[in-house]
């Protein structure tokens, strides 16, 4: 295939791919409708992006807010998770799973993950619970639905709430029904780099109207429907979503299932090639009950052994080749600056928060799974996979070229 890109020779790929976001006439005719209406706040395209949104997933109900982190604070405040309740998460993922458990004043507790899926591992958040425990966050990683058959069944036996973060996983299914209200209520993000975006924005699903009506207080300065608007019931913020992002999400939505479909079968297109390639270990099993799989993220694990290169370098002569990909997370959620500090007092709130009454090291936190995919995961994002299937061929290319110029990378 000739001499690596890396080391002066040809890339395989010098076509540009698809851009992000992916926007046209459908968000500009909204975003000028609600310009030119001067009902720019909180009204007729939000309800409806909610309504149709939660229809979308399979959803009863649908609270719009600011981001995906906002969601997730709101979903944990109206399943009752408050100071010292202890919410098992996976510490693959972004800080946001975690550091929204904290500013609840709850206790994040790392399960590892599962090494097949980079989801989380049943068998050890069962081993997680403890009398504190009050909530499972699940994280649909890449936009694979974690096992919710077995989770449930957890959170059913020891009494806990499931609040799934889905802030990768907009169309995904699991047995036929979306993701964000397989357990309690889910959240999802629409900031710039997810596969619907308006820039900032997310959303709480849930088929739970007491939920939703607690998640829409919070969101709306602590109001109730039908009491007087200076009337506040709880201490909640302004968390809401404008008609202009709900503007842009509609036009976002039109497209959003053509391009679910696109990217799952161009993905299927890289499994087919890489599944026995040596070195490569495809992250996400197939599972008959993942009845349709947004793909937010492309991942699969680099094995050094076999390869007889850094994932590092192998990175970079992939992207010499005109392949975008990207090593993703450095290391897990319980190695970052945040939970590696110890003390007492206001200042290390929620930790050491009395009503807690225990004590927690993240510093002596080990999840193998989670370090051992930190240190080999592969990620190629998701506006790759709007590409067309032929498209794929150069990223098979890619791979195969600098699997057969290796040692070219070893000197």
């Amino acid at each position: 295939m000739g001499k690596l890109a890396i080391n002066g020779g040809e890339p395989v790929r010098k076509k540009p791919w698809p851009k992000w976001p992916v926007f046209g006439e459908e968000e500009r005719k909204n975003l000028l409708s609600v310009f030119e209406s001067g009902k720019w706040w909180y009204g007729e395209k939000v309800r409806e992006f909610e309504e149709k949104f939660a229809s979308f997933q399979d959803a009863r109900y649908g609270v719009s807010c600011t981001n995906g982190t906002a969601a997730l604070e709101i979903g944990l405040l109206a399943c009752g998770i408050g100071a010292g309740d202890e919410v098992i998460v996976p510490p693959y993922t972004f800080v946001a799973t975690a550091t929204s458990v904290l500013k609840v004043n709850g206790i994040p507790v790392f399960a590892d993950i599962e090494i097949e899926t980079a989801n989380l591992d049943p068998s050890d958040v069962e081993r997680k619970i403890t009398e504190k425990t009050k909530a499972i966050m699940p994280v649909h990683f890449a936009g694979l639905p974690c096992d919710m058959d077995i989770l449930n069944s957890i959170a059913k036996k020891y009494n806990l709430k499931i609040i799934e973060d889905a802030c990768h996983s907009w169309g995904s299914k699991w047995k036929g029904k979306g993701t964000g209200a397989l357990g309690d209520c889910g959240a999802f993000s629409f900031q710039m780099s997810k596969n619907i975006t308006s820039g900032e924005g997310g959303i709480l699903l849930t088929d739970n109207e007491e939920i939703a009506e607690i998640a829409r207080s919070y969101s709306n300065c602590g109001r109730k429907a039908g009491r007087p608007w200076y009337e506040h019931h709880i201490a909640g913020e302004n968390l809401r979503m404008t008609e202009f992002q709900a503007a842009i999400l509609l036009g976002q939505l039109t497209r959003l299932e053509e391009q679910t479909v696109k990217r799952e079968e161009n993905a299927e297109i890289l499994n087919n090639n890489l599944k026995d390639f040596p070195g490569i270990e495809i992250v996400g099993k197939k599972d008959e009950r993942v009845t349709r799989r947004s793909y937010h993220l492309y991942v699969f694990r680099f094995i050094e052994e076999e390869w007889g290169i850094t994932r590092e370098k192998f990175i970079e002569a992939l992207s010499a080749e005109g392949i975008p990909v990207s090593c993703g997370y450095p290391f897990p959620l319980y190695k970052n600056p945040l939970f590696q500090k110890k003390g007492k007092g206001p200042e290390y709130c929620p930790l050491s928060c009395p009503y807690y009454g225990k004590e927690i090291d993240y510093s002596s936190v080990s999840c193998p799974n989670a370090e051992k995919m930190c240190k080999q995961a592969v990620w190629i994002h998701h506006p790759v996979l709007l590409a067309e299937k032929e498209d794929m061929k150069d990223i098979i290319n890619g791979i195969e070229k600098i699997w057969e110029n290796r040692e070219e990378l070893k000197k």
